[in-house]
């Protein structure tokens, strides 16, 4: 079957990476791909590697950003104008099957209605506000995709409340685990370093407990709030070491503002290092003894505890989400409160006291996340959707 994908961004956060997992399993099973990015990135090198051929166009990508009159008026046309060069694309090249990854990208339902094709969208999103923008989505999504695949129960469970399950496909996301270290040797951290570092540096600096959080800086995702709670734990451990890894969208680096702002005034300055962007995650966490998800919003199923999970690291993730399905509190790591900095960094003080219970949980994660959220499993249910649908 000949596919057309189109993506909402180039970068590699987990909505790419799940893409270039499902185009591997795209490929193995015979299926030809076509991807439509907006923009080149590092998910461009990643494709070209695999051999997939891309088209580069304006998809009319919704952003926050685009959240007000004037803003909703370009998405409007632009997404006109991608819908009939989308059109064009799918006739000029006899595609089969449309496939959108994210809610962020439209223009392919729509085209895919048009001429009579089938279009199945992966929903990766937990949207609570703006409220319209969730109803509206929640219309597309029930009357422009033959079926739904979700990341997640609560993405599920958020996207149902206006959409027939029928419609809906609960898909655990699953990476290729092997890249990571294995539990036993990187379950309780580096043993020679404490210096937070890129794959490219080295430092002598005495060995230091290292906390860090991964994602792209939003306004959801907790930079924030990370900090936040490191301000608490810096309290009482002074030599606790915080890293955070990730950029902002193009047009939001304003949030730098309020992180840099924050960093000054709970004394973290010298305590915390921003690595900014980076794509070698597995070397970054082998850097790290403790992982932190701190979205103050439902983050649906972030890959990026996946990851942390594979590599063998305690996982700390605020209560909510699709982290409550990846780690029992406990036991592959901590649940904390998303509203709380203080609270929350009452909870960790076991775990950044007690090397053993760190590294039970490190094993503890590494586990579960290769017997529950697999490759294979991911694999399979891909296949037979796509069987079933074309």
């Amino acid at each position: 079957m000949k596919l057309l994908i189109l993506h909402s961004s180039s970068d590699l956060y987990g909505a790419s990476k799940i893409l270039l997992t499902s185009l591997a399993i795209f490929k193995k099973h015979g299926h030809e791909a076509l991807v439509v990015l907006s923009v080149k990135g590092e998910l461009s090198e990643r494709l070209a590697q695999m051999d997939v051929p891309v088209i580069y166009m304006p998809l009319g990508i919704i952003r926050r950003k685009y959240m007000n009159p004037k803003g909703l008026l370009n998405r409007v046309q632009a997404t006109r104008q991608a819908i009939k060069s989308i059109k064009e694309i799918i006739v000029a090249e006899k595609i089969e099957l449309v496939y959108s990854n994210t809610t962020a990208v439209l223009a392919g339902a729509f085209a895919a209605k048009q001429l009579g094709i089938k279009h199945i969208w992966h929903v990766h999103e937990i949207i609570l506000r703006p409220y319209f923008l969730f109803r509206g989505l929640s219309y597309l999504l029930k009357n422009y995709a033959d079926k739904i695949i979700v990341v997640s129960k609560a993405v599920q469970d958020h996207w149902a409340k206006h959409i027939p399950n029928s419609k809906i496909l609960l898909v655990y996301n699953g990476i290729d685990y092997s890249e990571y270290v294995s539990p036993a040797s990187a379950a309780d951290g580096p043993r020679d370093s404490g210096e937070p570092q890129t794959a490219q540096s080295e430092s002598a600096t005495p060995r230091r407990l290292v906390i860090g959080m991964i994602g792209r800086v939003h306004h959801w995702k907790g930079q924030d709030y990370f900090l936040q709670i490191a301000g608490e734990l810096i309290k009482t451990h002074p030599h606790l070491q915080f890293i955070m890894v990730g950029d902002a969208f193009p047009g939001n680096e304003y949030l730098y503002e309020n992180i840099n702002r924050l960093k000054t005034e709970l004394n973290l300055v010298e305590s915390v290092k921003d690595l900014g962007y980076q794509t070698d995650i597995p070397a970054i966490l082998q850097q790290l003894d403790i992982f932190v998800l701190p979205s103050i919003l439902p983050d649906p199923f972030p890959t990026v505890v996946l990851e942390a999970m594979a590599a063998g690291k305690a996982i700390v993730a605020t209560n909510h989400g699709g982290a409550t399905e990846m780690i029992e509190s406990g036991k592959e790591g901590l649940l904390i409160p998303w509203n709380d900095a203080k609270a929350a960094a009452e909870i960790m003080q076991p775990i950044i006291n007690d090397a053993a219970q760190r590294k039970a949980m490190g094993v503890a994660a590494a586990k579960k996340v290769r017997a529950e959220f697999s490759l294979t499993a991911f694999e399979e249910r891909i296949v037979k959707l796509l069987s079933n649908v074309s």
